[in-house]
């Protein structure tokens, strides 16, 4: 290798001496004969390295096993709690919808009472009225004035009624 240094020093060209690779460095020797005789006397070293590999491997599945049951769990909870919240509020809607019927319900009841009342003045006011027959009224004056009349006794059932204008 020093040649190749001194040759391409001397040659002048350009092209560099190749790298060599980086070789592993080596343990001291007494430290690497003390495990090994360990190791031989004990028979440790060799099986505990597989045992610890399938002790790291198991323990990883257990693990994995563990979170994937955790997340299945958590969304199942979700799942739960998502129906619960829709299960009340289904039954507040169907609360609420159940009272406005009773509310309509009572309002109809309340609405029909006052139109019989309506029914039974209106009734009363036609009865105070005299219909002649037409065929006996030839006088014009006669008839404007009965239909004033008749006009009045309208305009006064509707202001007891509460009507603003006529239907």
């Amino acid at each position: 290798m020093a040649e190749a240094k001194t040759q391409a020093k001397s040659s002048g060209a350009a092209k560099a001496a190749p790298k060599r690779k980086t070789t592993a460095r080596k343990r001291p020797a007494a430290k690497a004969t003390a495990r090994r005789t360990t190791a031989r006397k004990t028979g440790t070293a060799r099986k505990s390295a597989p045992r610890r590999k399938a002790a790291a491997r198991n323990d990883f599945a257990t693990r994995a096993r563990e979170a994937s049951r955790k997340a299945f769990l958590a969304s199942l909870g979700f799942y739960g709690k998502a129906y619960d919240q829709v299960e009340e509020q289904f039954t507040s809607v169907q609360r609420e919808l159940e009272a406005r019927r009773k509310k309509a319900d009572k309002l109809y009841a309340d609405l029909v009472k006052r139109g019989e009342k309506v029914e039974k003045q209106a009734r009363s006011a036609f009865d105070d009225f005299e219909l002649p027959k037409l065929d006996g009224l030839a006088d014009r004056k006669e008839l404007e004035a009965r239909l004033d009349k008749a006009r009045e006794r309208f305009s006064e059932l509707k202001e007891s009624v509460g009507f603003k204008t006529a239907a």
